[in-house]
């Protein structure tokens, strides 16, 4: 066995579906190695199982900043799309920024609007509706910005799929340079070979191209953006430090579009999230001032979880354009007003959220769809641009891939959010012919079909998968046991060199078997948080929390200990009541004291 194999693993039957709980054991001299980086050997542990190997990744990982970033001119084409850029500067031709309706493209476009500015350019921008237009470039987009006598386009988050509507640009004498980071579409012969299909752009940069040879492929469409204006202003004589503060868009976007948060992509939020505590921008001030965040200690989860989904609702039930107003904001009123607008509509966007999850689950529970390996659920009244949303709650749910489709203006639309066994677009690709348009990720995909095909691309996507039940089963990933008695505030401190935490570089998960639950009582304005006193087998006492399902916590304890387990614990005699736990650490500030606690992640 070598130092990925896990060390144990246990089935847990709580809630909806089984899970298995793995405990990763990689090896290495942490001791060493802790040394070397002043840290605790477990923080080096934690490191390594992060898939962070030898003391140069563990030095950039630790202390990255800018000056690690790699050079955007390695893309491919960065050189043709810097001189094409350069010379229509120069030449005063007008610009039009195309960019997509979602966080990761608002952001992009508005990175690509201030850093062309700054140079001087002729520049505007438009954004597709989510509903009239759909995604991407069209050719309504184009005539557009032909009826504005536009010289020239440039696409952010958008654009590498547009092969036909961009021959129709170029054919209309039009100067396009494609930026994007999404999946190159292909042609799958049936030697399994692909023949990729490039859109005919002037240039286009894609870190997704099989021949860029740029040395990471995890960026988002802001970053790409990012990267050209970098290099744009190398290219003009101007200081790139001038487009720093651009970072903080980078961050939210890298963040919002949920990339992996490793090599470059880490660096880019932890120096994002720093700018971002002194913004500015008044628009991202006047959001985070209306939504509470504590900008003192902000973090990736107050992006991905609050000032996110408010960008986003802009796209999903106004327009993306009010987002981009935002962010483009003069005045503090300008800024508080629009700001104030966005939470409203992500307000109501959770409203029609919740309606819509409850309808799937409803669906699912009641048909035939529970026994499919990958569900593809049509709401036709749901409002398409939570498809998405809901698709991933469905995927939390159960488990298993998920399509959700609504009735659009022509057919069916949708979004699907997969699991890591599943290559949601490879898997879209050996049905395109039910689809009239379609393009994502690994993990996530949009997608557009008649009606009447959405039955055959049922049967096909569960016909085609080879995901075995294991697949299917959700792993809990374990970190490594710890006993509370280790748990001090200088390890929990010492914890946040690890952050920011999300997709790729996920928070830190501590098991330990056989706690006694003491006592119990539920909290919270909703009554929806369940405060214990937990003891560990050598007498260790902690405050525990937990912010899940207290219905399925309350049912598992019943089925092990009885009816009365419940009331016992909220009376404070659940001295019989063991649990295993899975959780992270942290200190409870409360009036003015400190103590040590721990957030319940999983049970058993």
């Amino acid at each position: 066995m070598d130092d990925t194999d896990l060390a144990a693993s246990f089935c847990f039957y709580g809630g909806i579906q089984m899970k298995n709980w793995v405990v990763l054991r990689k090896g290495g001299n942490f001791t060493e190695l802790g040394s070397r980086f002043g840290i605790h050997p477990r923080t080096a542990a934690l490191i390594r199982n992060r898939d962070v190997i030898g003391e140069e990744a563990v030095d950039r990982y630790l202390n990255g900043t800018i000056a690690d970033l790699y050079d955007g001119m390695l893309m491919k084409d960065m050189d043709k799309a810097v001189d094409i850029l350069r010379e229509k500067i120069m030449e005063k031709q007008s610009i039009r920024i195309i960019g997509d309706y979602d966080i990761d493209g608002v952001n992009a476009t508005y990175i690509l609007l201030e850093g062309l500015k700054g140079l001087g350019a002729e520049v505007d921008y438009d954004i597709p509706d989510r509903i009239k237009d759909g995604y991407g470039l069209n050719i309504d987009l184009i005539d557009r910005a032909l009826d504005d006598n536009i010289d020239t386009i440039v696409t952010c988050d958008n654009g590498i799929a547009a092969k036909a509507e961009i021959a129709y640009g170029k054919s209309m004498g039009m100067t396009i340079v494609v930026t994007d980071h999404h999946e190159v579409p292909y042609e799958e012969k049936e030697d399994k070979t692909r023949i990729y299909q490039l859109p005919p752009a002037d240039a286009v940069v894609d870190i997704k191209q099989e021949d860029c040879p740029y040395p990471y492929k995890g960026l988002c469409g802001a970053a790409t953006a990012y990267k050209l204006i970098e290099a744009l202003y190398n290219a003009m004589g101007r200081d790139p430090e001038d487009v720093d503060y651009l970072m903080e868009n980078t961050a939210i976007a890298t963040v919002g579009d949920v990339m992996e948060l490793t090599d470059e992509n880490r660096i880019f939020v932890r120096q994002g999230l720093e700018m971002l505590k002194r913004t500015k921008n008044l628009g991202l001030a006047a959001l985070m001032e209306c939504t509470g965040v504590p900008v003192d200690r902000l973090s990736a989860y107050h992006i991905g979880f609050v000032i996110g989904p408010c960008i986003n609702a802009g796209g999903r039930l106004d327009t993306a354009k009010r987002a981009l107003e935002l962010l483009c904001a003069k005045t503090k009123k300008e800024a508080d007003l629009l700001a104030g607008d966005l939470k409203a509509l992500n307000d109501s966007r959770k409203n029609l959220t919740e309606e819509a999850v409850k309808e799937a689950v409803i669906q699912v529970e009641t048909t035939g769809l529970k026994k499919d390996k990958v569900l593809v659920v049509y709401l036709p009244k749901c409002h398409e641009s939570i498809a998405g949303i809901v698709a991933g709650r469905l995927r939390e749910r159960y488990y298993k891939p998920v399509f959700v489709l609504t009735k659009a203006e022509e057919g069916a639309k949708g979004s699907g959010r997969s699991i890591e066994a599943y290559p949601m677009y490879d898997e879209l690709s050996r049905c395109k012919d039910l689809l009239t348009r379609f393009g994502g990720h690994k993990l996530a995909a949009g997608l557009s079909l008649p009606e009447e095909n959405i039955l055959f691309l049922r049967k096909q996507l569960n016909e085609n998968t080879t995901m075995t039940e294991a697949d299917l089963t959700e792993k809990v990933v374990i970190d490594m046991q710890l006993p509370l008695c280790e748990i001090t505030e200088d390890f929990v401190e010492e914890l946040t060199l690890l952050e920011p935490f999300g997709k790729g570089n996920t928070k830190p998960v501590f098991a330990q078997r056989k706690l006694t639950l003491r006592r119990g009582r539920i909290i919270g304005k909703h009554q929806n948080v369940l405060k214990l006193e937990v003891e560990d087998t050598d007498h260790t006492v902690m405050d525990a929390i937990f912010f899940g399902d207290l219905e399925t916590f309350f049912s598992c304890l019943s089925q092990k200990y009885g009816p009365q387990a419940k009331e016992h614990l909220l009376r404070g005699r659940g001295d019989g009541l063991l649990m295993d736990l899975t959780y992270y650490p942290g200190i409870n500030e409360y009036m003015g004291r400190r103590t040590l606690q721990i957030t319940i992640l999983d049970y058993r």
